[in-house]
């Protein structure tokens, strides 16, 4: 039996290289490993929020239900996240008002706080310590942004029936008194994993399965093979960040993006606990316009911790700017300072992987052309929210029921106006094929040293290295298993990252980030 450090090591516990906050100060949860062949009612895939959430709703609906999940509970992106619970979304009301018209703006602002109230509610009835607070948001200007954009979203907000305010200065910022902003009042946070075990334990205590260390491929209409037993199921819900039943469709319709997160103490009560985000820089080459987000979180008597993200790219092409992941710490550190000068030395940093759809909502409902496979995916920024809108969605159309939102966010919509930043991302796409005849970075193995990969071309086929710190070397073909994009090394989380679709494997070959269900091919060493 491997020990939790192995399982660390080897990307099992979370998908990097890096530990959040979160995962070091939560117990891992221990479940059982699949075994024999399992039938059940309802088989969902994925230990995130998105999967817990909709196995915990259709279990006290009277459902049966399994879970398998690829790594631990929360391994995957859920625990790579910064825990914002919000209705202000990061696309702004007066975009999702122009794209799909004020009602559904409406019902998205709606959805969202209605997500918030859920979270709170389940921290409530199933008592659950996992330091949930409701705190205000403040949106400030991004120095490439316009005054008039904020004055926008204020009434697009307002619009939505959200409540909001428009303030002319940003509380405890430093210089916040020159800083205009919009205040969305009644906003929340939490620790995401201590709320996820608290899930856990509620979905077995209802009779719920969880399996850990299952690995779901080929999965169909029937069900799916789980670490090559057959879990055959009524309804199939896909709650993996990304898809990994479908091979093309949803993946024109998001993309993969790499979002970078530091954490530093802060004395005890020297800022409010509140969430801050700015506008996002209107000037990226990024149709996703990155932006930074803040928030405050317990951490001892003497200390709290800041938590401070942002600084985002296309998964695996990190060097599209000429910055490296190292140089965007150092850059997202930077920009927290200038805002919140009590930001002492980085304890924590780590990233995660958000998925961008093209028309700024999730997709949460039936997989296009399927009659009873669900996915949950276009978390954006506010997957927390996302995920829950999505279990109550999947959960209502299970149990038979009609979700005022379901139509909002279906996989299967086309949003017409959006169709410049769609080409826009599949021009971008497109190009990363341009790898297969591209030069590699490396010119030979022996120029890795321990700890480091890269891709090098060797008899006209593109392949992926890793030296082990013993000095063994490993390799594999760099071709992706899903659409056969080149991947790209990762020294950050040490990862080989997919640039067409955001596949992730581990430095053995292991897949660890969907769409792919299946590692990268290994390779002879001469």
């Amino acid at each position: 039996m491997k020990n939790a450090a192995e399982k660390l090591n080897e990307g099992s516990i979370t998908s990097g290289e890096n530990v959040s906050f979160w995962i070091d100060t939560t117990e891992i949860a221990s479940f059982k490993t699949p075994d024999r062949d399992i039938h059940t009612e309802v088989l969902i895939i994925g230990g995130g929020i998105a999967g817990l959430t909709t196995a915990y709703n259709l279990l006290k609906a009277g459902k049966k239900v399994v879970l398998v999940e690829d790594g631990f509970i929360g391994s995957g992106e859920t625990g790579r996240t910064t825990a914002h619970l919000t209705s202000a979304l990061d696309d702004r009301y007066y975009f999702l008002e122009d794209t799909f018209g004020k009602e559904a703006a409406r019902l998205a602002a709606e959805s969202h706080t209605a997500a918030i109230a859920e979270i709170e509610k389940n921290v409530t009835d199933l008592n659950i310590d996992c330091s949930f607070k409701r705190v205000n948001g403040y949106l400030f200007l991004h120095p490439s942004d316009k005054e008039k954009n904020l004055e926008k979203e204020f009434e697009a907000a307002q619009n939505a029936g959200l409540n909001i305010g428009l303030l002319k200065s940003t509380p405890a910022i430093s210089n916040g008194e020159q800083t205009p902003c919009l205040a969305f009042y009644n906003q929340a946070q939490f620790h995401i994993l201590h709320y996820l075990n608290g899930l856990a334990q509620a979905i077995t205590a209802l009779g719920g399965e969880i399996y850990i260390e299952a690995h779901a491929e080929k999965i169909s209409k029937n069900g799916a093979i789980v670490n090559n037993y057959n879990f055959s199921a009524e309804s199939i819900v896909v709650a993996t960040n990304s898809p990994i039943n479908d091979l093309v469709t949803m993946h024109t319709k998001q993309a993969a993006y790499r979002s970078y997160v530091i954490a530093g103490k802060i004395p005890k009560g020297s800022l409010p606990y509140a969430l801050w985000w700015d506008t996002g820089d209107a000037e990226s080459k990024w149709p996703s316009q990155p932006y930074h987000y803040v928030r405050v979180e317990n951490f001892d008597d003497n200390y709290d911790l800041l938590i401070s993200g942002g600084e985002d790219h296309k998964t695996g092409q990190a060097d599209e700017e000429g910055i490296s992941e190292f140089t965007r710490y150092e850059k997202l550190e930077e920009w927290t300072r200038s805002y919140f000068p009590l930001f002492e030395e980085t304890i924590y940093k780590w990233s995660g992987q958000v998925m961008e759809p093209v028309d700024s909502l999730g997709f949460m409902g039936l997989n296009p052309g399927d009659e009873n496979i669900y996915i949950i995916t276009g978390d954006s920024g506010n997957g927390m929210t996302h995920a829950t809108i999505g279990a109550r969605i999947i959960s209502d159309a299970i149990t038979g029921k009609k979700n005022k939102w379901e139509d909002l966010y279906s996989p299967s919509r086309i949003t017409v106006k959006t169709a410049f930043d769609f080409a826009k991302e599949a021009v971008n796409t497109a190009a990363q094929y341009l790898d297969w005849v591209s030069a590699s970075d490396l010119e030979n193995t022996a120029e890795l040293q321990a700890g480091q990969g890269g891709i090098m071309t060797s008899n006209l086929k593109k392949v992926a290295v890793y030296r082990d710190f013993d000095n063994t070397l490993r390799a594999f073909s760099a071709v992706c298993p899903h659409l056969g994009c080149i991947v790209q090394w990762n020294n950050d989380e040490k990862s080989f990252d997919c640039p067409c679709h955001g596949s992730r494997f581990a430095a053995d070959g292991t897949v660890i980030n969907g769409p792919a269900d299946s590692d990268l091919k290994p390779l002879p060493i001469k």
